[in-house]
């Protein structure tokens, strides 16, 4: 039985929720980060290939809210009623782990972006001890807004979603009105010394697993929508406005720095590309641009990783002890909350102590939630499969082929690591089983499952 909620949620609200987890820090550098390692045909390409794997996954959260409209546990909940109590359990973990982690690299980069100016300069690269105490006070007091209202948050992500929309549209339309087709046709595929274009598109289609974490958040607020359809709506229309941003933004950058050029700048790279346009004020422009949308970013993540937990806490099925499956009487999941902003915290000191940058808690934050997306893709597979549905076998199996490139793209290294917190995940697991005076495994498959975690755990511990 589900918490009740006091208010429910449109396809607008939804939608922006969509677009601000997605649309966070990697769109400002993404000019670079694509042409630092391809030409614009091969960029163009590999845009295609990922639009086609990313409607695929799109289709997927679509068709399981669809027909799985008593679900309200979102993605945790699917791969739950797929593959029963352990493996979904993992899929909340997973998604929960990835989604604070994202909240701390997005600290890492608002105090580096502010370190940029001159007079924060004792921010340095963000982990400097002042951007550390800075931090620590911002993320609090998020923190108690979000406890004192989950739809004034809302609210608030709203408003600063749209704030970022605007800037990024108008350095499109910047960007539209000088663009040169004789500087985009510059090496076009590429100088020979960017390899291959088979290369050249599997190096630049590594970004593109970053910049579109949070495709499935408007499902993880299931519960708390009006309707199924604003769900699947609002996954939809997220997906298309935040594909057009990100496909005009890198590809276009390119009719207005040649490749080569673009490929050796400094992020956030949007910055420079505008000032190539309309001079050093739109360079300021899109880097106060940049820690709006990164505090945004950090607004919607903390919501989503506090929902997740609550969700895999509440009701009698739960898969974490039952304590962070609470409400409080501002509709917050409260104990969720806490648990998320403390480890946020730590993390953000021990990034200090062991100067981890933004891209290694990004990386290691995408290698959590990818495994929970794979397992998305096979449930629907392993549906179609018994319905024996030719278009819904094709969705399903593109969609797991391209969660399987994801994985691969993200590296073995943090795939590993990450099996270091998929384990620990062992002990809450265990924990929820006892409340419920239940074995431990259910099936031989969670066992055979839990020791792979664990053994892919213990390599990582010694090898890395």
């Amino acid at each position: 039985m589900n918490t009740p909620v006091r208010k429910k949620l449109g396809i607008l609200p939804l939608t922006l929720l969509v677009v601000g987890s997605i649309v966070g820090s990697g769109i400002f550098s993404l000019p670079q980060n694509m042409a630092e390692g391809a030409g614009a045909g091969a960029i163009v390409i590999a845009w295609v290939i990922t639009l086609c794997g990313m409607l695929m996954l799109t289709r997927i959260f679509q068709y399981l809210s669809i027909r799985f409209y008593k679900i309200n546990d979102g993605l945790y909940g699917y791969v739950r009623e797929g593959f029963g109590d352990y493996i979904g359990f993992n899929a909340a973990w997973g998604y929960w782990i990835s989604a604070w982690m994202a909240c701390a690299s997005y600290l890492v980069i608002l105090f580096s972006a502010l370190g940029s100016f001159d007079c924060f300069n004792y921010f340095g690269d963000g982990t400097t001890f002042s951007s550390v105490i800075v931090g620590l006070i911002f993320l609090w007091i998020v923190h108690f807004f979000v406890l004192n209202g989950i739809y004034r948050a809302f609210l608030l992500n709203c408003i600063v979603t749209l704030a970022k929309i605007i800037p990024i549209g108008l350095f499109i339309l910047c960007i539209i009105l000088a663009f040169k087709v004789s500087t985009f046709k510059i090496d076009f595929w590429g100088s020979p010394q960017l390899g291959s274009i088979v290369d050249q598109i599997e190096h630049t289609m590594l970004y593109t697993v970053w910049v579109y974490l949070g495709i499935e958040s408007a499902t993880v607020y299931a519960a708390r929508a009006k309707n199924i359809i604003s769900i699947s709506r609002a996954t939809f229309f997220g997906f298309a406005i935040t594909s057009l941003l990100l496909v005009c933004v890198s590809v276009l950058s390119l009719g207005i720095v040649p490749q080569q050029e673009l490929a050796t700048m400094k992020n956030p790279s949007m910055a420079l590309v505008i000032e190539r346009v309309i001079g050093s004020w739109g360079a300021t422009f899109i880097n106060i641009s940049l820690i709006v949308s990164v505090s945004g970013g950090l607004l919607s993540w903390i919501m989503l990783a506090a929902e997740m937990l609550f969700l895999a806490g509440q009701g009698e099925q739960h898969t974490v002890p039952r304590s962070f499956g609470k409400l409080n009487k501002a509709g917050t999941p409260a104990n969720a909350l806490w648990l998320t902003t403390v480890l946020i915290s730590i993390l953000i000191i021990l990034a200090h102590f062991y100067q981890s940058g933004y891209n290694t808690l990004i990386q290691l934050s995408t290698s959590m939630v990818l495994i929970p997306y794979l397992l998305a893709a096979l449930f629907v597979l392993k549906i179609a499969i018994k319905r024996k549905k030719a278009y819904l076998i094709m969705i399903g199996a593109l969609g797991s082929i391209y969660g399987l490139w994801l994985i691969y793209a993200g590296g073995v290294f943090y795939l590993l690591l990450s099996m270091i917190l998929y384990s620990v995940g062992l002990i809450f697991y265990i924990y929820a089983r006892k409340q419920r005076s239940l074995v431990t495994f259910s099936y031989l498959h969670d066992k055979i499952y839990a020791i792979t975690i664990i053994v892919l755990a213990i390599i990582a511990i010694l090898y890395f």
